[in-house]
């Protein structure tokens, strides 16, 4: 048997196969993206922001950003269209985290990478410390019993 799920949309219980939302939802779903696209198809609307198509239009916002995110809406032909980035909330047009996001992670990252490399030399030095003093005190011991 497929799945069965609630819609994540109303939480009408529905089968899984096509779609990850009921036929309802989805039916108003294509309904809100054809509203917008006719919007957006005429000429005057074209440099519309987010913001402004969603007051001409009533579709919410967050199906406007899934639109634009999903690539059903391209930011090739309207480029003052896109959606929040996962972290900060600034305005995106791909990806899922804007330049500024992308590279604090980065720094992040090299950053406990230096850590953890700074951490491996420090205890390679106390290793090679150990051993040399090992051998030293092995030594001056061989060399105090023979005598």
């Amino acid at each position: 048997m497929k799945d069965v799920a609630n819609c994540p949309k109303c939480g009408q219980i529905f089968v899984k196969a096509l779609r990850p939302m009921c036929q309802h939802c989805y039916k108003e779903q294509e309904t809100n993206f054809e509203t917008v696209s006719k919007f957006m198809r005429r000429k005057q609307n074209r440099m519309a922001s987010i913001r402004e198509v969603h007051e001409k239009t009533d579709v919410p916002l967050e199906q406007i950003h899934q639109f634009v995110r999903e690539g059903r809406l391209l930011v090739t032909h309207f480029p003052n269209l896109g959606y929040p980035c996962e972290s900060c909330g600034s305005i995106i047009q791909e990806a899922r985290l804007c330049a500024s996001c992308t590279d604090n992670i980065k720094s992040g990252l090299e950053k406990i990478d230096k850590e953890k490399e700074f951490e491996q030399r420090k205890e390679e030095e106390k290793r090679k410390e150990r051993a040399s003093s090992v051998s030293t005190y092995q030594a001056l011991n061989n060399r105090f019993e023979k005598k």
